[in-house]
C-alpha cells in the first residue's frame, strides 16, 4: 500500500469514527424537538394548533388529561393509553408527568385534497395506501419513492401505522415537504372513499391476478402496500379490484416493503409516461 492509500483509508476511518460520534448527538436533539412532554406542554401544544401525531398517556384520564384527551383526538392526534416505563423510556426531561405529545413534522391533508390535485394537474389519480407500515424507515422510504416518481399523495390508517415524525422526514430525504400525507380513521375507509371517486384499488400478491407489467396502471390508481411479512390485512386483500405479482426467480420470494412499494410504483410511472407520450 502506498502512503497515499494509507493516508486516504485512514482519512475514511476518521470520517466513519467522526460520523458515529456525532449521530447520537443528532438524534438526540432530532428526538428534543419532536417531542413535548408534561400535561401542561401538551395543553399549551394543543392550544397553540401545533400538529401532533400521537399523545402517549400513561396516568389517569381526569382534569387536564381529560381536555388533552379529547382536544388532542379532535385535532386528529392518534391517543395511545400505555404504561409508565414507556414514557421513561421515551422522555428527554424524566418530567413528563404521565403525558407525552409527539409533534408531526407537516399537517396531514384529506383524501379529497389528493384527489383535488391530481384532477388540477389533469392527470389520473395516483395514491399510494399504506396498510400496516409502521417502520419509520420503510414508511420515509415509501414517501421518497412516491415523490420521485409523480404520486399524487400517500395515505396511511389512524392506526397501526408510522406517523410523520422527524424520523420519517430525516428518511424520505425532505420528500414529506412535496408529498400530500392523508391519514384516514382506517384502511376499509380509505378504500371506500376512493372507489367512490372511480379509483381503482390494486395490491399486490404472491398468487395475484396478472403478473406486474401485465396490469393495466395507467388509469385512476390506489396501490395498496402491506406490511413486513403479513402483507396487506384481509380485508384491504378483499376491497381490491385487482391484485398482481412481481415476478421473482431467486430463491427469496418475499421483498422489503419498501422495495415492493418501490417496484410497483416505477412500473405504474412507466406506463403511465408512456401514455402521455403516445396521446400527446
Amino acid at each position: 500500500m502506498s502512503a497515499r492509500e494509507y493516508d486516504n483509508n485512514r482519512m475514511r476511518d476518521e470520517d466513519r469514527r467522526q460520523d458515529r460520534r456525532s449521530r447520537p448527538a443528532a438524534q438526540a436533539e432530532e428526538s428534543k424537538r419532536r417531542l413535548i412532554e408534561g400535561k401542561n406542554a401538551v395543553v399549551e401544544a394543543i392550544r397553540a394548533e401545533i400538529p401532533l401525531d400521537r399523545i402517549y398517556i400513561s396516568c389517569p384520564i381526569e382534569g387536564p388529561v381529560s381536555y388533552i384527551v379529547s382536544a388532542g383526538r379532535a385535532g386528529g392526534a392518534v391517543i395511545v393509553e400505555t404504561d409508565r416505563r414507556k414514557l421513561d423510556n421515551m422522555s428527554e426531561t424524566g418530567n413528563h408527568q404521565g403525558v407525552i405529545a409527539v409533534a408531526a413534522v407537516k399537517e396531514y391533508c384529506s383524501i379529497s385534497d389528493i384527489l383535488e390535485l391530481a384532477a388540477s394537474r389533469d392527470e389520473a389519480p395516483f395514491i399510494v395506501l399504506c396498510d400496516g407500515i409502521t417502520d419509520d424507515h420503510n414508511f420515509g422510504a415509501i414517501i421518497r419513492t412516491a415523490e420521485a416518481l409523480g404520486a399524487h399523495g400517500v395515505v396511511i390508517p389512524r392506526r397501526r401505522s408510522a406517523g410523520v415524525d422527524a424520523t420519517v422526514s430525516r428518511t424520505s430525504a425532505g420528500a414529506v415537504e412535496h408529498m400530500l400525507i392523508a391519514r384516514a380513521a382506517n384502511i376499509s375507509s380509505a378504500i371506500r372513499e376512493l372507489k367512490d371517486s372511480d379509483v381503482w384499488i390494486y395490491g399486490t400478491a404472491a398468487d395475484g391476478n396478472s403478473s406486474l407489467e401485465e396490469t393495466d396502471l395507467t388509469g385512476p390508481i390506489a396501490i395498496i402496500v402491506g406490511s413486513e411479512g403479513e402483507g396487506m390485512s384481509r380485508l384491504a386483500f378483499r376491497d381490491c379490484d385487482f391484485t398482481m405479482r412481481i415476478p421473482m426467480t431467486g430463491k427469496i420470494n418475499s421483498l422489503n416493503a419498501s422495495v415492493s412499494a418501490g417496484i410497483v410504483m416505477y412500473e405504474a410511472a412507466k406506463q403511465r409516461r408512456a401514455k402521455a407520450v403516445k396521446e400527446g
